[in-house]
């Protein structure tokens, strides 16, 4: 009801703003280069002083009274543009912006213009420049967007071999992650070593810690999207790199010049290759490929298909393995109705799967789990005036987990086993405004109503005790037919932004969201291995929800050279799912008397100063924050830190232009240790047997984690007879070599030949760590 009575009104407002003397301008903005649309580019209108920015494909709608205007478009690395426009009618203008003719050096954390940290309503949210990226320094001269996510304020990384990151608070399964509209359940390749994205593609990339626009939804820490390019229209191009562990290939070129275009690209390791020449059978290897056209019919009409496909495959000694990838497919129709109304409607698929698997006669099993997700999303933007903007739209989606099914060899000791497919469907409609109330003050504010059903084909079981993981005794059961309603969970998820400027360099901002969740990841722990799964909310899963409040100081100086930025935040999670204290979560067919829910609280201190201009550019960030957890039925029912509490964390990037030829790049990063589980003592039974006594959850902290990373990049001279360009990278991870923990086990003391000291009842604790000092060099080709 309250959607239809929102409706309603934009359709009065509609009609009455349309009876008013205004005219409309609106157009598409691109680079003349490519004609790739150009997102956030800030159009100004010069007599009034207000002004709007492009949205998320390049589209801008400004509606004005009858008059001579000058509108200007400005765009960062992009000359600026200005046009007389005549408004006597409504007009369809289409800009094309050229680059600058002078490199400019920008940060890798950027905006939409030069000071748009203070005069944006947005906080608590960073954009990823990935020209820049590819400057600084990098794991195997891998560029990686998600690396320097992981060192922005707010933003808490698990440490080396994981892609894995946790925002303000949030677990990981909390995050968002978007490539074209599409979900990505796990970002990770060769153990968080690289991630999905390729930087070749990339067009443009934001997260979201807070202040989350109302169209987002499902997850309740973050948004992480990552959009990719459409596609050189006007000649065919490519580039190409060559790294130590992995090599990429992209190409993009128009089909009909000027109408439609291509791009697709591909990755791959080949760690598996040199082993196999050395005759080794430990095998391990990673690939993906992104693919993209689009189809310009007219003004009005654009369409894009935009698809991924990536996998990964360890196999050790022959006869041990797993593998798992994610697949995305996006079909998008942008549509103009009219002037000022804008339409995005997109088909979504995305699945994930994982698999593990022995050959060997005595225990050989092959295990197979997979998630599925079918979207239909309407998204559409009404543009009442520069001072008035709507967002509002309905999304559908429908899942199904099939969480894992082991088929066991011919004389292996397992029996097969088939865990129960679960289904899902999640209904949301939102809207969002964004009102410019004066000069000085700007308000965004919205709601999105979430309705999730968990539905069958499926059989809900009672126990005499739900909460009884040892022995689950079951007394009844019902079962439920194909689409029929099992449980069906209503949130509502009211948004609101406020931007006060306080002068032409510094402003204040404040913001609150509530975010739904409905998708649960059942994990053994923050590694990224092939056997996480995911459940959603049933008849013993509540949704989590998340309330979070933050406010912020915002102040550019040095003519918009240098921006600071300092962020409060506080945030309150119900129903966080943890499981009971020795939890058996694999192929158990009462995994529902595992799950254990509770309350979480986070708050913090965000810090952030960088430098947009001149040679040496960069940032500093720092983040003060405590997280801690009550669950009943964990940790004797007393609060604890969560396994992503780390209380500081310092990261400095800079890049320095030295020449035309050679630029340098740096990054420093510091965390609290993280904290861990170990066993605080032990006993023995009567038989003999020692068991680890376990006192607390995450009772003790691995040691601090620091690391040095340097990088140079050589842009030889262009002959001005070749067509292409080259580079070369070279970087050095770890440079002092420090032994950052990855984690800490127990064992039985031992001597340095391996021989038990002692009776064998004492125990020492062994780290584990990764990476040492570790160069690497990337040659890049450009056509």
């Amino acid at each position: 009801m309250r959607v239809l009575i929102c409706l309603m009104c934009v359709l009065f407002i509609f009609n009455e703003s349309r009876a008013q003397d205004k005219f409309t301008l609106n157009g598409y903005v691109r680079d003349a280069s490519s004609g790739e649309e150009l997102i956030g580019v800030t159009v100004l209108i010069k007599e009034t002083g207000g002004g709007v920015n492009t949205n998320a494909y390049g589209f801008y709608s400004i509606t004005l009274p009858e008059g001579n205007y000058t509108i200007e478009y400005r765009y960062i690395g992009f000359q600026r543009k200005s046009e007389k426009v005549q408004l006597n009618k409504d007009v369809s203008l289409n800009i094309n912006l050229e680059e600058e003719t002078v490199e400019l050096s920008e940060v890798v954390v950027t905006a939409e213009r030069e000071d748009a940290n203070v005069t944006n309503i947005q906080m608590s949210r960073n954009e990823v420049n990935i020209e820049q990226l590819k400057k600084l320094p990098a794991l195997f001269g891998e560029p990686d967007v998600i690396k320097t996510i992981q060192m922005l304020p707010g933003v808490v990384s698990a440490g080396e071999g994981t892609s894995s990151f946790f925002v303000r608070g949030g677990s990981a399964d909390q995050n968002l992650i978007l490539i074209d509209e599409a979900p990505v359940y796990d970002p990770s390749h060769l153990f968080g070593l690289f991630s999905v994205f390729n930087a070749d593609v990339i067009k443009d990339s934001e997260l979201y810690k807070g202040g989350i626009p109302s169209r987002f939804g499902g997850r309740l820490s973050s948004i992480l999207e990552v959009r990719t390019k459409d596609g050189n229209n006007k000649e065919f191009g490519g580039e190409a790199g060559i790294g130590l562990l992995a090599s990429s290939v992209m190409l993009e070129g128009p089909i009909k010049k000027e109408e439609s275009s291509f791009i697709v690209s591909a990755r791959r390791s080949y760690v598996d290759l040199a082993l196999r020449a050395a005759n080794q059978k430990n095998l391990v290897y990673f690939y993906d490929v992104n693919a993209k056209v689009n189809w310009r019919a007219n003004n009005k009409n654009r369409f894009f298909l935009a698809l991924y496909s990536g996998r990964d495959d360890f196999n050790f000694d022959g006869n041990f393995g797993f593998d798992w990838g994610n697949r995305t497919a996006t079909f998008r129709w942008n549509h103009l109705f009219n002037d000022r109304l804008f339409s995005n409607t997109s088909f979504i698929a995305s699945s994930f799967d994982y698999g593990l698997g022995s050959t060997e006669q005595s225990d050989g099993f092959q295990w197979d789990s997979n998630l599925q997700e079918y979207s239909l999303k309407q998204d559409l933007n009404y543009f009442f005036n520069p001072k008035l903007t709507l967002d509002f739209g309905y999304h559908l989606t429908y899942r199904k987990f099939a969480p894992g099914k082991i088929v066991p060899s011919e004389e292996s000791i397992f029996k097969e086993t088939e865990l129960q497919e679960e289904f899902a469907l999640d209904h949301a409609a939102y809207f969002g405004l964004q009102h410019q109330i004066s000069e000085k003050l700007t308000f965004e504010y919205g709601a999105r109503l979430s309705i999730f059903q968990n539905i069958g084909e499926n059989t809900v079981y009672t126990y005499f005790d739900k909460l009884d993981n040892v022995n689950p005794i079951r007394i009844d059961s019902v079962k439920y037919g194909s689409f029929e309603n099992i449980k069906t969970y209503v949130n509502l998820e009211p948004r609101f932004s406020a931007r006060l400027l306080l002068n032409n360099n510094s402003s204040l901002k404040a913001s609150y969201n509530r975010m739904v969740q409905n998708t649960h990841l059942i994990s053994s722990g923050t590694v990224p291995l092939p056997f996480n799964t995911w459940a959603p909310s049933s008849t013993y899963l509540k949704p989590q929800t998340a309330d979070q409040v933050a406010i912020g100081y915002f102040k550019n100086f040095g003519g918009n050279a240098y921006e600071f930025s300092v962020e409060s935040f506080y945030k309150d999670i119900q129903n966080v799912t943890d499981f009971a204290d020795n939890a058996q979560i694999f192929f158990n067919q009462d995994l529902s008397t595992e799950f254990r829910q509770g309350t979480s609280e986070a708050y913090g201190l965000e810090l952030m100063l960088q430098k947009n201009k001149g040679k040496l550019t960069g940032f500093v960030a720092y983040t003060l924050s405590r997280v801690t957890r009550n669950v009943e039925g964990v940790n004797l029912n007393r609060t604890f830190v969560a396994n992503h509490d780390r209380r500081h964390n310092l990261n400095v990037i800079g890049t320095y232009d030295f020449s035309d030829k050679w630029t340098f790049g740096g990054s420093f990063t510091y965390g609290t240790g993280r904290p861990i589980t170990l066993p605080s003592g032990s006993y023995e039974f009567s038989d003999g047997q020692i068991a680890d006594v376990i006192t607390e959850r995450n009772g003790f902290r691995l040691p601090n984690f620091h690391r040095v990373d340097l990088s140079a990049t050589l842009v030889p001279q262009k002959n001005k007879d070749r067509k292409y360009e080259t580079s070369w990278v070279f970087s050095l991870y770890n440079v002092y070599s420090r032994k950052n923990p990855f984690s800490i086990y127990t064992r039985v003391r031992l001597d340095d030949d391996d021989n038990v000291i002692g009776d064998g009842t004492e125990k020492e604790a062994r780290l584990i760590y990764l990476f040492p000092i570790l160069p690497s060099v990337t040659f890049n080709i450009k056509f």
